[in-house]
């Protein structure tokens, strides 16, 4: 599986035959700021955690040029397809959708999620939602969107078991980088975490140091890649 940080909670997934983006805010995202063409490239899937600007980002461009499938929540699905895109895949919390070649799981994420428009006004997409992504043939990953710790993440481990997890550790609209490491180390047994939305805006936490030494010990790999920097997990 090749895994690809463009800053923010935008990843770029490669497993199989599938290119996956999830909350590919790119074109406004200072820590990439090089445009949504390229991380798009090849892509199959887009898949939205919740409806703030800095995860739905570049969405819809992304749905027009490359007919990919859209796999996020009624609410962002039922917005996307107003916008004349028909590709969707909507689901919600609880739920399993069949995207081909993997599935999506929905799971709770402890957060909001509204689009703010040009004219400054927002849009109800529905309650946002961590996403739990299950490979036949490679290991299981969890995108916790944004969120605080909570205790049923118990449950989605025991439930999906996952290997790979993507954290939110910036602080201020998630969980800060000490909460998110308690998190891994309480309720999960990731063999690899890799932390996101950090650093992006001066409001959130500058690096990922208190989620690394949280973690440090535990006997979980935590990986922390450049921007735009392809890796293996």
């Amino acid at each position: 599986m090749k895994l690809t940080w463009y800053g923010q909670s935008a990843f770029r997934i490669e497993v199989g035959g599938a290119a996956i983006l999830i909350d590919p805010f790119l074109a406004g995202n200072p820590l990439w700021g090089k445009g949504w063409e390229e991380p798009a490239e090849g892509v199959t899937h887009v898949l939205v955690t919740h409806g703030h600007n800095d995860h739905f980002g570049d969405t819809i461009p992304i749905l027009k040029k490359t007919g990919a499938m859209l796999v996020a929540n009624a609410e962002i699905s039922d917005y996307v397809a107003g916008k004349g895109i028909k590709n969707v895949n909507p689901g919600n919390h609880g739920g399993t959708v069949d995207c081909g070649g993997f599935t999506t799981t929905f799971v709770n994420a402890v957060h909001s999620s509204a689009l703010t428009q040009e004219d400054g006004s927002p849009v109800y997409l529905g309650n946002p939602n961590g996403l739990v992504l299950h490979f036949p043939d490679d290991k299981t990953l969890y995108h916790m969107g944004d969120t605080d710790i909570f205790s049923d993440m118990a449950l989605i481990n025991e439930l999906h078991q996952p290997e790979i997890g993507l954290v939110p550790v910036g602080d201020r609209f998630t969980m800060g980088g000490a909460v998110a490491a308690l998190a891994c180390r309480r309720f999960f047994k990731f063999e690899t975490v890799v932390p996101c939305h950090y650093k992006t805006f001066g409001l959130l936490d500058q690096t990922p140091d208190k989620f690394v030494e949280g973690v440090e010990g535990s006997g979980t790999k935590v990986l922390v890649p450049q921007v735009g920097e392809a890796v293996e997990v």
